[in-house]
Order: C-alpha cells, then structure tokens, then sequence
C-alpha cells in the first residue's frame, strides 16, 4: 500500500513557504516611515498658501519654530536676538521652539548656565503667552565644542528641571564621531544636522552638502546611543567671489532669472560670471565676479536617504526639512519629502 503523507508533507511546508514569505513582505510594506517635519526660520510666523499646502500635503503634525537667537552683547552678556513674532496662531500643527545659541555664549559669555536656562524658559512663556500657545517640547541648536562642552551640557540639565518639558538638541557630524570628548546631552533624541558639512569657498565643492565629508564621519553614527531624528536641507545659495575671494553669501537668489539676466554669462556646472555690473535681487554685482550656486537636488535627498539608512541603530522617527519656505519649496515637486521618508 502507497503512504500519502510524503505528498502531505510537501503540501504543507509549500504552505509555510509561502505564508512565511507573505508574512515578511506585509511587515516589509508595513514598516512604520518617519514622519516628515519642517523647521520655519523666520521672524514672522505667517504660513502662505504654498506652506500650508506643504503641511497639508504631507500630513505635518510637528513645526519647529525658531523662536529666538542668543548672542553676547558688547559686556559679554548672553541676550535674545531677533524673536519671533506670531501674525497668526498656527492650528492643528504641534510647534517646537528652537532656540539657536551661538557657542561663543559659552566660551567667552558671563551667565551662569542654570541662570541662562531660567532666561530662556521664561522668554518662551513670553512669546508663548501672547499667541496662547502650549509647548511640550524645546529645541537646543548648539554648535559646541570641547571648549564649551561643560556649560552647555549643565544648561541642557538645568533647561531639563526648569521647564519640564521635553528637551531635545541638534547634534553635528563632529559631536558624533568624538561623543568621548564633546560629550553627549542628557537627552532622550537628537537632531542630526545633515548639511553645512564643508567650508564656504571659492573651489567647485558644495559646502551645503559634501559626500566626501560625510563619509569621513558617517561610520560613527551606528555607535551614538541616542536615537536620532534628521535634518535635510532643502534651501539653496549663490556665493559671491571676487579675485578668487568669497565676498559675500547670497540667499534665495532664483538662478532661472539669472539664466534670462544678460548680465550674467554661464560659464560650467554651477557657476555663472558678472558680465556687467547689476543689482540683483537686492545684491549688487561687480563686473568679473563669479556666481557659485549651491544647492540641493532630489536625487542629492534620496542618495543621503540611502546613505543613512544603511548606518542608522535606530530607523529616525521624524525627518525634519530645513526650511520651510515659498522659495524652497518651488524647488522640488511636492512628492519628493514623502519619498525621502519612504527611503529610511
């Protein structure tokens, strides 16, 4: 008599197979995809309608708003530039204040840390206050060294007790690859600022975002032990040489104007050359200077999608766009922040 159970047998484990290989591309497709989130780097909050569209679009739940800049005064004293002001309150959209302090405060400035923080938190209840605004959650954005290391790391523990909020920082390439002696905040997540990575010059390099940089520190970033939302850069500038000499940083110059101007002469890649003396978009140009254009294309913002992804302990719960504005955004078709997360 013939047994069946070979033929069962394979019928099954054909099941399993097959189930199995169901199983893992449903959770492959199911993988929860960072949110996106866009930082607003203005002094009036005033959402336009290309912005809002943006959020909308997007589904944006978070903002971060920067609220004010901290710098010293001619007697060394940390102050508040610069502050934010509301047109109008923003519905719907959880608002992070982001504060920038400059790490000069620290190195040179005379404020104790703890009475540093104390200033701030009660600033932003200030502004906060005005628009009837709630915050579970501050932002930090420091450049610090090892020279400033101690104090900002008290400030960040004493801003921690004092608002008893959330607190998160910015964090740079540097501040990871040598977490042993810049130190690492007393944070639950990080920001990591994805761009600004090379020197602002005259050579054909892009200081926005530099591969070659990157990949000299990149390799730390599976060993930071905080989880670590990123920042991407989306905004562009021109920089003005002269003599083989950078002068000047232009900002939000649109070079498809330039490309009509016949005052401006294309020259290779991303560089154009004065060919008469103009003033352009409020900047003025002399006739020889160069115009290097920075930016970032689609392609640049998935390559360093693919590039994280691959060196990342944690997947990034949120990739934060900086920044969000008219300008930067009509660089871009709409679908590309969404395809960006969708890379992670």
């Amino acid at each position: 008599m013939r047994s069946y159970y070979p033929a069962r047998n394979q019928l099954f484990i054909g099941f399993l197979l097959i189930w199995t290989l169901t199983y893992f591309q449903a959770c492959k497709n199911d993988k929860i995809r960072p949110k996106v989130s866009f930082y607003y780097w203005k002094t009036i909050f005033k959402l336009s309608e290309a912005e809002n569209e943006a959020l909308l679009h997007n589904n944006v739940t978070k903002l971060y708003v920067r609220y004010f800049d901290i710098e010293l005064n001619d007697k060394n004293e940390a102050i508040p530039l610069s502050p934010i002001i509301f047109s109008k309150k923003p519905e719907k959209t959880e608002l992070v204040p982001v504060v920038y302090i400059k790490n000069e405060v620290w190195i040179n400035g005379t404020n104790d840390p703890e009475n540093l923080a104390e200033k701030v938190v009660k600033y932003i209840d200030q502004i906060n206050n005005k628009t009837q605004i709630n915050n579970n959650e501050l932002q930090i954005d420091c450049d610090w060294t090892l020279k400033s290391r101690d104090k900002f790391m008290k400030f960040i523990q004493s801003l921690k007790r004092i608002s008893g909020k959330t607190i998160t920082t910015t964090i740079r390439l540097h501040q990871i690859k040598y977490q042993k002696k810049t130190g690492i905040p007393d944070v639950q997540t990080a920001t990591l600022m994805y761009y600004n990575m090379g020197t602002i010059s005259a050579d054909s390099k892009n200081s926005i975002y530099e591969k070659e940089i990157a990949n000299r520190y990149i390799k730390s970033i599976y060993n930071y032990p905080l989880p670590l939302k990123i920042a991407l850069p989306i905004f562009s500038w021109a920089i003005q040489i002269r003599d083989r000499k950078v002068i000047n940083l232009c900002n939000k110059l649109d070079f498809k104007e330039i490309a009509k101007d016949t005052n401006f002469v294309y020259l290779n890649s991303n560089f154009w050359r004065v060919k008469h003396s103009n003033i352009k978009s409020g900047y003025y140009y002399k006739a020889d200077d160069t115009l290097k254009l920075e930016l970032i294309k689609s392609t640049d913002l998935m390559e360093i999608a693919n590039q994280l992804k691959r060196e990342l302990k944690y997947p990034p719960t949120e990739i934060i766009f900086y920044d969000l504005d008219d300008f930067n955004l009509q660089q871009y078709d709409k679908k590309i922040f969404q395809e960006v997360c969708n890379n992670f």
